[in-house]
């Protein structure tokens, strides 16, 4: 019987609890993680150093840590935040480790790999786009009057739109997706996907079995 293969598409918590599920049945898991977050540190990092925000990147890769002392302890690690009132307060050392490899080496992917080493991960996680993504909606006013509508940006750090929300798009200028991704997979045996924490419009949903799609 062939193995299974996963693909699980998200951010957040919703992502990383269905991370820590997944690697327990099986080891074969690629993470397909949002790089829309603008609030907090990842937030603070993608407006100051202009890269992918790496706050749901870093917590799906703990999420696939390897069950042992040593995973564990590195996932602790990573997930540390710092408290306090001075510039690194917020932080979590995870997402600075993240960005200190992006520095020395543009290639995101390749940073990530190597802190999955550092865990032992069950699987990988690659981000969704090369660039930082920013999503719009058309908002709706009225429930009853849908033509009535105002364009919207979704953003951790902006409040929850009052109304629904119609159509969504990411910005053009951010549309831009590896195409040497797709071939990273092989063919997937299920999908899975998480909520992204934060604004409705930011939740992304489950994607084909058919890996050409992505």
């Amino acid at each position: 019987m062939t193995p299974p293969r996963v693909v699980a598409l998200g951010g957040g918590h919703g992502l990383a609890a269905s991370l820590s599920a997944l690697r327990l049945v099986c080891d074969d898991i690629t993470a397909v993680v949002t790089v829309a977050d603008d609030g907090g540190s990842s937030g603070r990092l993608r407006q100051e150093f202009g890269v992918l925000p790496p706050g749901d990147l870093r917590m799906a890769l703990a999420a696939l840590c390897d069950d042992t002392t040593w995973g564990h302890r590195w996932r602790d690690v990573l997930q540390h935040r710092f408290s306090g009132d001075g510039p690194l307060a917020g932080h979590a050392l995870g997402n600075l480790l993240i960005v200190a490899l992006w520095d020395l080496d543009p290639d995101a992917v390749a940073g990530l790999d190597l802190v999955g080493q550092l865990l032992n991960a069950r699987g990988r996680v690659l981000p969704m786009a090369a660039v930082p993504l920013e999503l719009h909606a058309q908002v709706a006013l009225d429930p009853d009057a849908p033509t009535g509508s105002r364009p919207s940006s979704a953003s951790i750090t902006s409040p929850r739109p009052p109304a629904s929300s119609g159509r969504s798009h990411s910005s053009r200028r951010s549309r831009h997706v590896e195409r040497r991704r797709s071939g990273r997979f092989g063919r997937p045996t299920g999908s899975s996907s998480g909520r992204v924490r934060g604004s409705p419009l930011s939740c992304l949903t489950c994607w084909s079995r058919s890996c050409g799609r992505l």
